[in-house]
């Protein structure tokens, strides 16, 4: 493997549920140390893209690399690379911020003799380093989200994936959140791939974006190449709905939107 190789690679990629094709033929290439947005409404299927990626899921047609590394033939060495924060709240309430993360380095098989020291790391890197001894039940719910994040870090992942990191989150807990992430990214130079439905994050954070809509990429390029084909004046707001076609139909189901709401109540 070399660093000039895409941090991800998806050629023909395709899933499906029964009748419901959620990933149909997609080509996507991420490169290494960008933070790539994955964009699109419910439904649309980023979160099944990523499942593809982070070995969750396996594809029935197509390629996943991460890294040169084939996704369906070396499962173990592509989550070795990866850090995975789920829309789904990982963290337990009723261990501590440092347990939380010690768990997740057992799980990911960080040797013995190195735990304590990725743990420590890991805590410091998001800011819990003071709280780290306390209930992850006491924390608020950026400090939630941070805590996920240092768990997903413990690895020492070159892919960190964050499918809707602040879901649920006042202004003040999102822009934490992603300023953490900017801080971590500059310290180690991996790669970021998120989903997110805040169309000023992704203006902000992203160096490129997909927009997918009915499991298909619709549009690729930089938030300002994406702005400029509309016109003058326009936002991501706009491209997103150019896009979708302001479909609201074709939204997640209500497994979705339960699991959405769940994740908002849980942060407060």
């Amino acid at each position: 493997m070399t660093d000039d190789l895409p941090a991800v690679r998806c050629t023909g990629l395709r899933y499906a549920f029964g009748d419901n094709v959620a990933v149909d033929g997609v080509d996507l290439t991420v490169r290494p140390g960008e933070v790539f947005g994955l964009l699109g409404p419910n439904g649309a299927g980023k979160t099944t893209t990523i499942r593809l990626i982070t070995t969750l899921l396996r594809a029935p047609s197509g390629v996943v690399q991460v890294f040169g590394v084939d996704v369906a033939r070396h499962r173990m060495a592509v989550r070795r690379m990866v850090g995975y924060v789920p829309q789904q709240l990982s963290a337990d309430s009723a261990l501590t911020g440092r347990e939380n993360v010690a768990l997740f380095a057992r799980l990911f098989d960080v040797p013995r003799g190195q735990r304590r020291v990725r743990v420590d790391e890991s805590l410091a890197m998001v800011g819990l380093g003071d709280a780290a001894d306390r209930l992850a039940g006491t924390y608020s719910g950026g400090m939630i989200r941070r805590l996920e994040l240092a768990q997903a870090l413990v690895n020492a992942p070159r892919l960190l994936i964050l499918d809707e990191p602040t879901i649920g989150l006042d202004p003040v807990a999102r822009a934490s959140v992603w300023r953490r992430i900017g801080e971590v990214r500059e310290q180690t130079g991996m790669t970021v791939l998120v989903t997110t439905h805040y169309m000023d994050e992704a203006d902000q954070f992203c160096d490129r974006i997909a927009l997918m809509h009915r499991g298909r990429l619709r549009a690729l390029g930089t938030p300002a190449e994406l702005k400029a084909n509309l016109g003058r004046e326009s936002t991501l707001d706009d491209v997103f709905r150019v896009i979708t076609g302001d479909d609201l139909e074709s939204g997640g189901g209500i497994r979705d939107v339960r699991a959405a709401r769940r994740t908002a109540r849980r942060l407060g």
